[in-house]
This record gives structure tokens, sequence and C-alpha cells, in this order.
């Protein structure tokens, strides 16, 4: 279960997507696994689960097909989730620098540790 609450959550596809935006926080956030393109039923499982209806949630999904199709399963459920991008050039969230998820994160008012903020 989860190891506190908090108002904003992030949904991301995989584990070291999910560490490495850790680190890059300041804030306790929730951050959410999918691993991966998921089906309607398990985004409807995750919604209940964490009760994102009454969160603030972040799509951070990696720039290609699977990412895009699972925003678009997200934007079906959650209308409202506010969708974080990185740059096609980057490919995945896990291969994008530090300093411009640091970027990605502070523009959507997260409280990013300054250090990656250093390019």
């Amino acid at each position: 279960m989860n190891e506190y609450k908090s108002e904003k959550v992030i949904i991301v596809e995989g584990k070291s997507d999910k560490k490495k935006i850790a680190q890059i926080l300041r804030d306790p956030v929730e951050i959410i696994c999918t691993n991966g393109t998921v089906s309607i039923q398990k985004i409807e499982e995750i919604v209940d689960e964490f009760d994102l209806f009454h969160k603030e949630v972040y799509i951070l999904a990696d720039a290609d097909y699977a990412g895009e199709k699972l925003r678009k399963q997200f934007k079906k459920e959650l209308p409202n989730a506010i969708h974080i991008y990185i740059d096609k050039m980057f490919r995945e969230v896990a291969n994008t620098p530090d300093y411009y998820l640091a970027l990605a994160l502070l523009s959507k008012n997260f409280n990013v540790n300054p250090k990656f903020l250093i390019q």
C-alpha cells in the first residue's frame, strides 16, 4: 500500500521512471507505475485503489507509441489529468536528462531539487 498520502500523483510507465522522478522531487509525491500499457479495467482499478478522482493527477509517459496509447487510455478515465511531456528526442522518461525532467516537473509546479536545474 502507500507509504504516505499526497494530493499529487504522477503516473509513469516503469520502475526506472519512478526512481528517476523520485530523486528529482523534493516533496513527497505518490508515483504510480503502470508497468507499460494497461487495459481499461486495470486503469479503473488504479483509479479506485489510489482514489485518483480526489487528487491532482499527472501523466508522465514515454514519447513513443506505448506512451501515447497509455495517455489516451487515461484521458478517457481521467479527463482532468494533467499531462507532462518529454521531448521526442529522448523517447523514454528514464533516458531523459535530469535537467530536462526537472524543468518539465517545475513547469507543472512541482518542487524539485535545485541541483537538477544545473545543466
